[in-house]
């Protein structure tokens, strides 16, 4: 697995003036992954794979894996895809008592430090510590202090685990909401110098505290508000102008960069300037999923147009029922009448479909999907007329008109952005 010490290449060559950043790709879709490391392979450079503390922890996560579970994943991937585990990051985000918040503080943090331990044991280099959400007995919000310390408990209990190359850590927490904003997008306040200076300050004097000063020396981002966000249907773009002040501030610490949350949808200027303004590690999910949603729906419009009626896979309308039947993932996110909440289903920027690729009848569905248009290969004009955006490439290339090289090909157009704005081509090599 890759050293963590490339982590610290690019922030050391992003602080220098070269422009440089990475990638993470937030996800546990294996479609994604597998265009990932396609994309990471083919402009050979290493690759940096998040996971949640919601959706991989000790006790399954939304997901059903552990945080070792999970690198059996990704590894299982690699091996198919002969992707070199090497080239391989592997980071945890958000880690701390958020899984458990509705248990008093003890319990959860007690739970939290258990979770860093299993990540650092399991191979995870970056650790994101969080300890923002307030439990059962803790006021809200919490004060900056009680979060701080928590996040160096539960660096301390990271440390204590034994492996061959100790983890990088982020600190800080002022970050979207995960997954997009819920409601109407309102201009946001970007994260003022104040705070950013008290963020750090904090954390390396509680780390101190806790003897554990070699920790915060390998600190190599804070998590700030950039000022970008999405909802449901509108994105606020990366405006430079505004991340003057805080940017500058950056300088007043050796060896830190900054790490931006919820990019999706920003177009490549914004993700370029982004990372020339030193907000180096650019988060990205649900914008991938998205992508994979609307390939799989494109090809979906194909079967419709090319396959009998009864053999079709009816994805879409397989997927809706699936949410409409099982609306704990998307209840809490999606507001208004029948026809506001199904076009949310099927189109928002927040894509709370993502959580629902693993139901059986889903994926069944996503099978029959694929099996039909491998042995039916769709002819060139319905390429173009539901995935234009890849048709210049199939015709070019000579490629076979293959379903999974499609979904793959169309969540490597978003992957694309990022790894120009990061110039992400041969910085492995």
């Amino acid at each position: 697995m890759s050293n963590s010490q490339t982590l610290k290449q690019v922030v050391l060559a992003n602080r220098a003036g070269k422009g440089r950043g990475i990638y993470s790709v937030c996800s546990a879709n294996r479609y994604v992954l597998e265009a990932a490391m396609l994309e990471a392979q083919e402009n050979g450079t290493e690759l940096l794979i998040e996971a949640t503390c919601n959706q991989v922890n000790q006790e399954g996560g939304y997901t059903g894996m552990t945080p070792a579970d999970f690198v059996t994943y990704i590894e299982d991937i690699a091996n198919t895809l002969s992707f070199d585990m090497s080239y391989v990051i592997l980071g945890g985000d958000h880690l701390g008592p958020n899984p458990w918040r509705k248990l008093k503080a003890a319990e959860a943090m007690t739970k939290a430090m258990t979770l860093v331990e299993d990540y650092v044991a399991a191979g995870f280099s970056k650790i994101h510590l969080d300890a923002s959400m307030s439990c059962a007995d803790d006021p809200v919000p919490l004060p900056p202090e009680v979060i701080a310390e928590r996040a160096a408990q539960m660096c301390k209990a990271a440390e204590s685990i034994v492996v061959s190359a100790k983890p990088h850590y982020i600190i800080g927490t002022e970050v979207p909401v995960p997954g997009g904003a819920q409601e109407d997008l309102e201009e946001l306040a970007v994260t003022s110098t104040i705070d950013l200076i008290e963020t750090v300050a904090t954390h390396q004097t509680l780390f101190a505290d806790l003897g554990i000063e070699s920790a915060f020396e390998r600190v190599i981002g804070v998590v700030v508000q950039p000022g970008v966000e999405f909802d449901h249907a509108s994105v606020i773009e990366y405006q430079p102008n505004k991340a003057l002040e805080l940017k500058s501030a950056i300088h007043q610490f050796p060896n830190i960069v900054f790490e931006a949350h919820s990019t999706d949808y920003q177009t490549e200027t914004c993700l370029s300037e982004l990372v020339k303004d030193h907000f180096a590690i650019l988060k990205v999910g649900p914008g991938l999923t998205f992508a994979f949603r609307e390939a799989v729906f494109a090809l979906s419009h194909i079967e419709e147009a090319w396959i009998k009626p009864d053999q079709r896979s009816n994805i879409r309308q397989v997927i809706e029922s699936t949410m409409v039947n099982s609306p704990k993932y998307w209840e809490d996110y999606y507001h208004g009448d029948s026809e506001s909440l199904r076009f949310a289903r099927q189109y928002s920027f927040s894509d709370r479909s993502r959580y629902y690729w693993n139901y059986d009848a889903i994926e069944e569905s996503l099978d029959q999907l694929i099996e039909n248009l491998s042995n039916n290969p769709p002819p060139y004009p319905l390429v173009s007329q539901f995935m234009p955006s890849l048709y210049n490439q199939v015709r070019e290339k000579h490629l076979a008109v293959c379903p999974k090289r499609l979904l793959h090909d169309y969540i490597r157009l978003e992957l694309g952005k990022y790894a120009r704005a990061c110039k992400q081509f041969g910085a492995a090599a």
